[in-house]
């Protein structure tokens, strides 16, 4: 049987684990560094409370993964939906479910987000409604307008990531709600940064989408085409990401494969041909390999193996990535301030949203999950309590990364405090703090040079570099998914042109047939 072993206990790995387990005749080996399954897509459990490492809606295009998903919920292959979809927690089942079961259910959710600035919430993405414009005032209204249309007879060069939204939003409405949080968000103004990023998670979504998603609603056009970051509706399990992950883990267990935690890559092995034989662990464990699958971050593969080219580790050390901490705040029901805005019902009257974007620069807070609306099943006390996780972008090492968890909650309560969602330190009953490193792989420094790197990584006949570290590059949970079914199809085909990995996630369009 080959051996293969795979670098990454994330969505990308565990996926290329159980498919190729699922074919037959492979051994199969999963190192995860950590001693929980899912990556970034992992949920931590506080106390009965459970945090979302950074909210991931499950939405996917592609059938490849909403059918692999559905493998895994009990009852078998069926979707639950909320009777009220933010405002209960009785499953809806053909057949019958426990409410209170462990096993994966997935919910149909509601999408619903906002920006917080200047001391106002507008819709996200923002529409052209009322509120908006109330929010805006008529003047600043205005100027947005003519601001965009200036950009439908003046294109700007697409070669930074400011210009990227300029050309897409005017600069009105780039100064309001794209300048100032993408660089809370990156720690680089975006003229830094390249505009393959925005391409990448915009993707097609502008003042012109927004429109014609509007007059599509309006008049009723089937067959629409809705842009991801305007969809809707979204699947969620009950218990957060990590449960989807957690029970993938112990299928592929079940079905032969072993699956090691605690397993930290330090080398990668090569023979004269170049070839990957072997990888070892800090603790000095070493694993023989015929096909090494990587959703490690590129640049310490690169680090871990032997015989690179100079150059190739330049590129691999220059290769920047955003660190990420969150902090879990639970709250009284009523000591919440954002309170129901009529639209969607909620459990106790509280915001529907999901994450709320803090926009505003006055405070260091990226983002705002409210964990009761993604699913009530996150919260042990849904009908008296609010769980909150702030959302901070950090460079690993940097003054906020270094604060104890005392002093660094202590500052985030400061912040909620300030953009008015909680009115003081003593509502606050729990905290949990979480730390992750290289959450966000960036887009400037040596990527520019990237394809240079990832031709030397081409050469290596039996390494398939897949997911969101692994190929550096700012991909969904699905497009992760997707890049692991891509590797185990060259596994079994024997292909050594791994260019339909990389291709993933690299088109201008990502739609939702409506």
């Amino acid at each position: 049987m080959k051996k293969v072993v795979i670098i990454g206990g994330g969505p990308a790995g565990l996926t290329a684990a159980y498919e190729l387990l699922e074919a037959g005749g492979f051994e199969v080996t999963l190192l995860e560094e950590s001693e929980v399954f899912g990556g970034i897509s992992r949920t931590v459990d506080s106390n009965g409370n459970r945090m979302d490492i950074g909210g991931h809606r499950f939405f996917s295009k592609d059938t490849r993964v909403t059918d692999w998903w559905a493998k895994f919920v009990r009852p078998q292959g069926k979707l639950a939906k909320d009777q009220i979809l933010l405002g209960t927690k009785v499953d809806l089942v053909e057949g019958g479910a426990d409410p209170e079961s462990e096993d994966l259910v997935m919910l149909e959710r509601i999408r619903v987000s906002r920006i917080y600035y200047r001391n106002a919430f507008f819709d996200y993405p923002v529409s052209l409604n009322w509120n908006t414009i109330k929010n805006m005032g008529l003047v600043t209204t205005m100027r947005a307008g003519f601001s965009y249309l200036a950009t439908l007879f003046r294109k700007l060069p697409d070669d930074n990531l400011e210009n990227f939204y300029i050309n897409r939003f005017g600069k009105v409405l780039y100064s309001m709600f794209f300048e100032g949080y993408t660089e809370k968000l990156w720690g680089r103004h975006p003229r830094e940064i390249s505009a393959e990023w925005g391409a990448q998670r915009v993707k097609g979504l502008s003042i012109r989408a927004v429109l014609a998603d509007i007059f599509g609603k309006i008049f009723k056009v089937k067959n629409r085409k809705v842009e991801t970051s305007l969809i809707e509706k979204f699947i969620y399990p009950k218990y957060g990401p990590g449960q989807l992950w957690t029970q993938v883990a112990e299928e592929i267990r079940t079905r032969g494969g072993k699956v090691i935690t605690g397993a930290s890559v330090t080398g990668i092995t090569r023979n004269k041909v170049g070839k990957i034989t072997s990888v070892t662990c800090s603790n000095g464990d070493k694993y023989p390999c015929d096909e090494l699958i990587s959703s490690m971050p590129v640049k310490d593969l690169v680090t871990a193996m032997a015989k690179v080219p100079e150059e190739s580790v330049r590129i691999a050390e220059g290769l920047p990535y955003r660190d990420f901490q969150t902090v879990g705040l639970l709250v009284p029901n009523q000591k919440f301030l954002l309170r129901n805005n009529g639209k969607h019902p909620t459990v106790g009257d509280i915001t529907p949203d999901c994450w709320i974007y803090v926009q505003d620069t006055s405070v260091t807070l990226g983002r705002l999950q409210v964990f009761n609306n993604w699913s009530p099943y996150m919260v042990k006390d849904l009908e008296n309590t609010v769980w909150m996780g702030l959302e901070y972008f950090n460079d690993e090492g940097d003054k906020y990364w270094e604060m104890s968890d005392e002093d660094f909650t202590r500052f985030a309560i400061e912040e909620l405090i300030r953009i008015g969602v909680i009115a003081s330190k003593d509502d606050v009953i729990h905290s949990h703090r979480e730390h992750v490193k290289k959450a966000y792989p960036a887009y400037f420094d040596t990527h520019a040079e990237f394809d240079e790197l990832r031709a030397f990584l081409d050469t290596i006949d039996n390494l398939y570099c897949v997911g969101r570290n692994g190929q550096h590059r700012y991909n969904n949970m699905d497009h992760s998914m997707v890049t692991a079914f891509e590797a185990v199809s060259n596994i079994l085909s024997g292909t050594t042109d791994n260019s339909n990995i990389w291709d993933v996630n690299t088109d201008q369009e990502y739609h939702e047939e409506k």
